[in-house]
């Protein structure tokens, strides 16, 4: 299986993208996972909210398959513990799913082209995180649910 995080625009926040390439290091032992970066949208600063998630929906589009099982990294998302998320993973995996990608919004959230292609929404927290903080978290939590999947010490409960 593998597994990306499919994101809108590049991190500006250093600690974010070394927290980043730290993670995504450590994952590439369990599984394929890599980063698949959306640019962001030419211009996006001067578009109304609506216009911006429409065209940010239509990139984010471009790059998922009608064969991936995609979910969204949504606030309004399904809330797991890690050991939850961990057995949701094994699930997966044991469906032989050939990609799982992850999607991460631009600043305005998703737009409705992108809400229909996906029935499976995941909550990292009831409260509102930046979309760059998101992605940092999530593969932490990714992480942490491949060594809760293999027994390892990392995750201490």
């Amino acid at each position: 299986m593998n597994i990306d995080l499919v994101v809108v625009g590049r991190t500006n926040v250093p600690f974010v993208e070394t927290g980043m390439e730290e993670y995504v290091r450590r994952l590439t032992r369990y599984v394929r996972f890599s980063v698949v970066t959306v640019p962001d949208i030419r211009g996006g600063g001067s578009l109304s909210e609506t216009e911006l998630r429409r065209r940010e929906g239509e990139a984010l589009a471009a790059v998922l398959e009608p064969y991936d099982r995609i979910v969204l990294l949504d606030e309004h998302g399904t809330e797991r513990s890690s050991e939850e998320l961990a057995s949701w993973l094994e699930e997966a995996m044991n469906r032989s799913v050939r990609r799982l990608a992850f999607v991460v919004g631009g600043a305005y959230g998703f737009s409705d082209k992108v809400r229909a292609v996906t029935g499976e929404r995941l909550s990292i927290s009831r409260m509102t995180f930046s979309h760059q903080m998101i992605r940092l978290l999530f593969v932490e939590q990714l992480y942490r649910a491949f060594t809760i999947i293999r027994k390892e010490p990392y995750h201490h409960r």
